[in-house]
């Protein structure tokens, strides 16, 4: 399921990434690559807040939708 329909406060595995080379190599670098967990600690209107690793981060709607959790 994309991210942004991620039950709150609850430690997801990211299992795929939908974006063009350039974008998911940016979101590695902030963390977010299959496999790693991470938490939607708030969402509301399509933006997500998600803690990852040690670090919190927010995304826009448009990633937010790119970005599939188990």
């Amino acid at each position: 399921m994309p991210i942004v329909f991620a039950p709150i406060n609850t430690p997801l595995r990211i299992v795929r990434v939908a974006a063009d080379d350039k974008t998911r190599k940016h979101l590695e670098s902030l963390g977010i690559s299959v496999n790693n967990e991470i938490t939607v600690l708030s969402s509301s209107g399509g933006s997500v807040v998600c803690r990852i690793l040690n670090g919190k981060l927010a995304l826009d709607g448009n990633l937010s939708t790119k970005i599939f959790v188990v």
